[in-house]
């Protein structure tokens, strides 16, 4: 079954609100991992050739406020990653809480109905508004997931997963 054919499904299943508090809670559990690194290896630290954990978390970072902000406004925006003034751990820290109200404000202005409409994110990611945030969403496990990864190569114990 495509998700993108079922939203009035899932609507009936999870609400706006329950959706937003559950993507909430993997960034909080996201941003503990990235409090969970060391400086040094949260910008250097990979293996077998996949990017660092400050990358990753760039690509999160651009997908989820600019992602939001094309549904909410229709506007299209080509997916851009930014890297170049990021040279702390701080400093991507506090992008991460910054976005954190602005997808609040974002996901109030998408009325529930928007979410079985068929959108095009980032010039060229057609699907609906539903499939598209769970890819925001979903897309954030799994690069979360290669940070407990580097997590533990460096003996780090990353924080529980299920602590959201």
């Amino acid at each position: 079954m495509d998700i993108s054919e079922t939203p009035q499904k899932m609507a009936s299943v999870i609400s706006k609100e329950e959706l937003l508090l559950h993507w909430q809670g993997h960034r909080g559990l996201t941003r503990r991992v990235i409090e969970a690194f060391p400086e040094k290896e949260f910008f250097n630290h990979s293996i077998g050739g996949m990017r660092t954990f400050a990358a990753l978390v760039e690509e999160m970072l651009a997908i989820a406020v600019p992602g939001l902000r094309q549904i909410v406004d229709g506007s299209t925006e080509t997916f851009q990653e930014q890297q170049d003034e990021n040279n702390s751990k701080a400093k991507v820290l506090a992008r991460w809480d910054a976005a954190t109200p602005e997808i609040d404000s974002l996901w109030a202005q998408i009325p529930t109905e928007r979410f079985s409409e068929t959108i095009l994110t980032f010039g060229q990611y057609e699907g609906t508004v539903l499939s598209s945030v769970l890819y925001f969403i979903d897309n954030e496990i799994h690069h979360r997931g290669q940070g407990y990864v580097y997590l533990r190569s460096l003996g780090i114990e990353p924080p529980y997963f299920w602590q959201r």
